[in-house]
């Protein structure tokens, strides 16, 4: 099996501006101003001016995009007479509903699985950090395939049951949501029934903390399942539960079924689950797909309490280079197909910071979901680092959506966006 990841680990990700949420990881909401950590003057000091990116790719049309703000603002004089004076950017309402969850901001951590990174102390000190903000956290597919229910396959590897409650016994007040994802694989050992009755899960039920979501595809590699490299001695530990193809010396590849899903399939899967698992929230994972609009509406009218939609840059899936750079539609394009959003609709795909945050409210979403800043904030700071960098993009998105005259993200349109 593979070692686990030790925290402060320098994680890379490769194109993804890995040292600015380095930055926030550890300074939080200084970050937000423009300076550099150790390598530039004080703050105050120096004169900084725009600096596009700081060290981001645009890879889309988001990134491209300006919030322009109108100069006469009506909705800030109704927060004016509400409140009996000016208002100003922490009157910004960033609590939302996620899912069936309140959430304390519109954001999520998104799917987790079973890769040495993800199942390590990085991992379950981020599932920590997210209870204690209380936004909700997804565990991904094949944890329970690869590590187990409740018994660990390997000594340091933590079962599929610790690390959901590493992020459960954190919970405090009534915001976040555990949701658990399913493979194909994890569908063959039983993992919603195994959680459904187990009685440790059961006030998470009652307090309608808990869903379930069916995964269709995912950002790094589509509809085309999972496909990644394992040793020799994963190899024999995994071989009762998935394909297995030797490839190279020692190397092989452990190969996921993708599932397949028409409307009919889909619709009648998601009134399954919410049959068989009442009080249980339904979500669904679409890939970037050029048919998304079709895809979730037929899992809204069917009754999923959320449908996220991960752009083709969400998540590195460890998957072959040949998906990543060239398979699925980046997040514009996946938005655009939403001309009227009929359901709750979360996006991910390289979500960092607060300004790509409100575009993506702007253009239709519900909440958007972090995934490899999260990790790279944890392996940098251990302690707080997903809270400072959540800190960091909370006030990003005041400050932008204050900027916008709107004082609730819910208010936050198209009409915002020049692009």
């Amino acid at each position: 099996m593979t070692a686990p990841v030790p925290v402060g680990l320098r994680l890379e990700a490769p194109g993804f501006p890995h040292d600015e949420v380095r930055r926030r990881a550890v300074c939080g909401v200084e970050a937000v101003f423009p300076c550099l950590l150790n390598s530039a003057p004080a703050y105050g000091r120096a004169v900084f001016g725009e600096t596009p990116g700081r060290g981001a790719v645009a890879l889309d049309g988001i990134d491209t995009m300006r919030l322009v703000p109108p100069v006469l603002m009506p909705e800030r004089l109704e927060q004016l007479i509400e409140l009996g004076r000016e208002p100003y950017y922490a009157d910004v309402d960033l609590s939302t509903s996620i899912g069936g969850f309140a959430s304390s901001l519109p954001v999520f951590v998104s799917a987790m699985g079973s890769t040495a990174t993800a199942h390590s102390e990085i991992g379950t000190r981020l599932a920590v950090q997210a209870a204690r903000a209380g936004i909700p956290l997804v565990v991904g597919e094949n944890v329970c395939a690869v590590h187990g229910y409740d018994r660990r396959s390997s000594l340091h590897a933590p079962t599929f049951k610790e690390r959901a409650f590493m992020y459960v016994d954190n919970l405090a007040g009534g915001s976040g949501g555990l949701v658990v994802q399913q493979s194909t694989e994890d569908a063959d050992a039983e993992l919603w029934n195994h959680v459904y009755s187990d009685p440790s899960f059961h006030p998470l039920v009652a307090s309608g903390r808990l869903a379930f979501e069916l995964k269709l595809g995912q950002g790094a590699k589509g509809c085309s399942g999972g496909i990644t490299m394992v040793d020799s001695a994963a190899a024999d530990h995994l071989a009762d539960r998935f394909a297995l193809e030797a490839v190279n010396g020692g190397t092989l590849l452990r190969i996921s079924a993708p599932g397949t899903f028409t409307q009919d399939i889909l619709r009648s899967q998601v009134r399954l689950i919410r049959n068989n698992f009442p009080d249980v929230r339904v979500w669904v994972k679409l890939p970037p797909g050029r048919d998304l609009a079709v895809a979730a509406t037929t899992a809204w009218e069917a009754g999923a309490d959320a449908v996220t939609v991960d752009a083709a840059s969400g998540g590195s899936g460890l998957a072959p280079t040949a998906l990543l750079q060239h398979l699925g539609l980046p997040l514009d394009a996946c938005l655009a197909q939403f001309v009227d959003v009929a359901g709750p609709l979360l996006v991910s795909g390289r979500m960092w910071e607060g300004s790509r945050a409100v575009k993506a409210l702007a253009l239709g979403a519900t909440a958007v979901g972090i995934g490899r800043a999260a990790l790279l904030a944890v392996a940098e700071e251990p302690e707080r680092g997903l809270l400072n960098l959540l800190a960091a993009m909370a006030l990003e998105m005041q400050l932008l959506t204050a900027a916008l005259g709107k004082y609730s993200i819910a208010r936050l349109g198209r009409e915002d966006l020049w692009p």
